[in-house]
């Protein structure tokens, strides 16, 4: 028997600086409504989804810094999405930025969450891979400021059993990274779930501008077939305070075939009927990694970051 998860990428257009949380998760609400209309089980939110990307400013006012954090999840101001959650059975994927209070030590990341058709979180993941600088570098036409707003995450890359079967999570930056998805492939996940914020336009690297949205499916393909798992990816897309965001929300099977994308940069809903059975002839067979891994000849993988080159 088929085990079915009908999932909707619940693609946000941009979200402006001074647009408030309310009016934020008014949208989100009404995707979800638009998810439950299509037959969805699971809504998936973008990264950081209830702000405006802000690590594109500099800023030096912590109070100014911690006004795009949330101390609490449900918050008053999410506490709406969470309630509509359980009047329409729903589940749902959301991206925020977490601040945390551990005795005197005050940590924040960029955080997503799984929630059950019940309204309960039952997942948690803090994004690893953090992209972009610490100091400002005035010459960028906007700035990529994770590396100083955030901490590296704590979590690792957890699979946990939601939805009838076995699910992960990461986020934008992460899906680049080949180990991300083999962390969890080794925890036998079959649906990964991520949300993006992807500048189209590239400071550091503009040759890479015109490849953005072919690198976006590339590397996702990839990790969906090298894992036999379902990707569904979704994108707060279009122009955001001046900095133009990659769409390309997608939900990707086992095979590497995307079934389904959205069309738009603006608030859209793509959806399909994901089959988590499907993640077994790939898992079983040409990835069948109990048969065919060779750790012992992987060990550069965890023992080196940077590249040494060879002697001449």
């Amino acid at each position: 028997m088929s085990r079915i998860v009908t999932v909707g990428a619940a693609q946000l257009g941009p979200i402006a600086r001074a647009e408030t949380r309310t009016h934020v998760v008014a949208r989100l609400m009404a995707l979800m409504r638009r998810a439950k209309d299509a037959g969805c089980d699971l809504v998936v939110y973008p990264e950081l989804a209830l702000t405006t990307f802000f690590p594109r400013w500099f800023m030096e006012d912590q109070r100014e810094i911690d006004a795009f954090f949330e101390r609490e999840m449900p918050s008053v101001e999410t506490a709406p999405l969470f309630d509509l959650a359980r009047e329409l059975g729903i589940g749902f994927h959301l991206g925020y930025a977490e601040l945390i209070q551990e005795g005197d030590r005050t940590r924040r990341f960029n955080t997503v969450i799984l929630v059950d058709k019940s309204g309960t979180i039952v997942g948690k993941y803090r994004k690893v891979h953090l992209p972009g600088h610490a100091e400002h570098e005035p010459y960028r036409a906007f700035q990529h400021l994770e590396k100083r707003y955030f901490e590296v995450g704590d979590l690792g890359f957890p699979v946990g059993r939601a939805f009838g079967g076995l699910f992960g999570m990461c986020i934008c930056n992460d899906r680049r990274w080949p180990e991300t998805y083999r962390v969890m492939g080794l925890q036998g996940v079959e649906m990964i779930v991520l949300g993006y914020n992807t500048p189209l336009h590239n400071p550091s690297a503009p040759e890479h501008d015109a490849l953005g949205n072919f690198h976006n499916t590339l590397v996702m393909q990839a990790g969906a077939y090298q894992n036999g798992t379902w990707v569904v990816a979704v994108a707060k897309a279009g122009v955001e305070e001046g900095c133009m965001l990659i769409g390309q929300s997608q939900i990707i099977a086992p095979s590497g075939e995307t079934v389904a994308m959205c069309a738009t940069l603006g608030d859209e809903l793509a959806v399909a009927r994901c089959d988590l059975d499907m993640t077994i002839s790939y898992k079983s067979t040409v990835f069948n990694f109990a048969r065919h891994r060779r750790p012992e000849h992987y060990k550069l993988i965890v023992e080196r970051t940077g590249a040494i080159l060879p002697d001449a």
